[in-house]
């Protein structure tokens, strides 16, 4: 029997389980108590957009293995283990082997990743060797890498399970921030910004939203405004990129896996898909963490980094926000903890020096 609902903290499966219609009485429940992450009022950024506009900062790297992809892995992994699967398997940029060695080693499974050679953050490899994974790299990109993991799946490898996002049930878990979003704010925002790379964020919170509001549960749905690394932006440019590069590697991807349900979560919500350098995504990291204390990955910026763009230049004819309302609710997703992808951020620290251990000598180096 699965969890009662008001077990709010015991993860996405307790708190959403009436919601997710593949849990059933018999699946076993892997969860490290993910989800139900902070929702952060950002008074600077409200500012910054003025309008009497209120922007929160949904900041997923808070949930067990440091980023969003825990909500839709305790689905993936428990579907898996329902269905007799020994093992998972996935190609990841860092984020879901992480999440798949986590939450394959609660469940008692073996776990392989499959990575693009030399394209990882450390912060990343380093998790899914500690939670026992077997690591695999592929002479090639994130494309490759889940070419082959698809055709593993298609070639019945015994007890086997693909827990990447072409696993429906992942995107079925992804889809509780939108509910957790919408319950907060006692009706769906005006408009959500994401960051967008294999983009099965955006198609799950816009099912989340939409599926909230047939609930009757809010009154209207939001506008979906995605972000792509300008160097891996294939949705925008309505073609896969062949070598996507990109400082963001958690979106270092050149033909997503959810690009239907990206594009029809733009159409039907009327938002945009749009794209941003990676010297914006590095200040809106850098501006985050001085001004509102929160350290996103880089590829987390990328929803901060479109939101600035769009209010700090002359918006262009297709923007959501040209006519946003007065007092418009903005929601950006911050899909990683900044710890996850720090090799970026250390070129840049300044040298430490050393002083005396005296006071004069530490007040002289202060200024």
């Amino acid at each position: 029997m699965p969890p009662s609902p008001s077990s709010h903290d015991k993860g996405v499966i307790a708190r959403w389980h009436a919601r997710l219609p593949s849990v059933t009485d018999a699946t076993p429940v892997v969860s490290l108590n993910e989800g139900s992450t902070p929702l952060v009022h950002s008074p600077r950024l409200s500012a910054r957009v003025g309008g009497g506009a209120e922007v929160f900062l949904k900041f997923e790297g808070l949930n067990p293995t440091g980023s969003f992809k825990d909500r839709g892995m305790t689905m993936a992994v428990s579907k898996a283990a329902e269905a007799g699967a020994r093992a998972v398997v996935c190609a990841s940029t860092g984020n879901t082997s992480a999440a798949a060695a986590a939450y394959a080693a609660r469940a008692g499974m073996g776990c392989v990743v499959l990575l693009p050679a030399g394209k990882i953050a450390l912060g990343k490899l380093v998790q899914a060797f500690a939670y026992g994974a077997r690591v695999v790299s592929v002479e090639g990109n994130f494309d490759d890498a889940l070419r082959l993991v698809r055709e593993l799946g298609e070639g019945g490898e015994a007890a086997l399970a693909v827990v990447n996002s072409i696993n429906p049930h992942r995107l079925e878990g992804q889809k509780t921030a939108a509910f957790e979003v919408a319950e907060e704010l006692g009706d769906s925002p005006d408009f959500h910004f994401l960051p967008v790379g294999n983009a099965g964020n955006i198609t799950a919170y816009w099912a989340g939203y939409r599926e909230w509001h047939e609930a009757g549960r809010a009154t209207r749905r939001p506008r979906m405004v995605g972000f792509q690394a300008a160097g891996a932006a294939p949705i925008f440019h309505g073609q896969p990129v062949e070598r996507p590069e990109t400082v963001a590697t958690a979106i270092r991807i050149g033909n997503p896996a959810s690009w239907t349900g990206a594009t029809t979560a733009i159409a039907e919500s009327g938002g945009a898909i749009d794209i941003v350098s990676d010297e914006e995504i590095l200040a809106a990291q850098a501006w985050l963490a001085r001004h509102e204390g929160i350290f996103a990955e880089p590829a987390s910026a990328a929803s901060v980094a479109g939101l600035l763009r769009c209010v700090d230049r002359e918006p262009c004819a297709a923007c959501p926000l040209r006519h946003r309302p007065e007092g418009a609710r903005i929601v950006c997703t911050l899909t990683g903890h900044g710890l996850k992808d720090p090799d970026i951020i250390k070129g840049t620290l300044p040298p430490i020096q050393s002083v005396p251990a005296t006071r004069e000598a530490v007040i002289g180096m202060l200024g």
